[in-house]
């Protein structure tokens, strides 16, 4: 394994031994759920808007070492963004695990989940939680789930 590699497989390790923002946000604005039915994952999201950006973003749930990791990873990276931000970050994040780009120039930490897209099953573990901000940030009822 490489240094990168080793790197990378830390800080998803330090990510999931200790989420940052997991907890409920009871004046979120914006909640959505989604659930991965091949492994089990579920995760809520919760957002807090103010002056159209995001203020405070969290999630609670269960699941895998990279579910949690990204989760984690992905409440860090959203705060402070617009919902046109955000949503462009999804996009992004999305274009890399899924192996649509191989830059991940504009990703920063997020690029640790560059080596997600050479094992398919782990993509849905990793995107779990951004198609979960995603229908949050456009307030959709029905809860998400991997196998739309």
């Amino acid at each position: 394994m490489s240094e990168l590699q080793e790197l990378y497989q830390q800080v998803i390790l330090d990510h999931n031994k200790n989420p940052r923002n997991f907890k409920s946000l009871p004046h979120a604005e914006h909640k959505a759920e989604g659930y991965n039915p091949l492994c089990g994952d579920r995760v809520t999201v919760y957002l807090h808007l103010e002056d159209g950006k995001v203020k405070e973003a969290a999630f609670e749930g269960k699941g895998c070492a990279i579910s949690t990791a990204s989760a984690s990873m992905m409440t860090e990276a959203v705060k402070g963004k617009s919902l046109e931000e955000a949503k462009a970050l999804f996009e992004k994040f999305h274009d890399l695990v899924t192996g649509k780009t191989a830059s991940s120039g504009e990703l920063g930490k997020l690029a640790v989940f560059a080596g997600v897209r050479e094992f398919p099953m782990r993509v849905k573990c990793a995107t779990l939680a951004w198609h979960t901000m995603n229908a949050a940030l456009e307030n959709r009822d029905e809860p998400v789930t991997t196998e739309e």
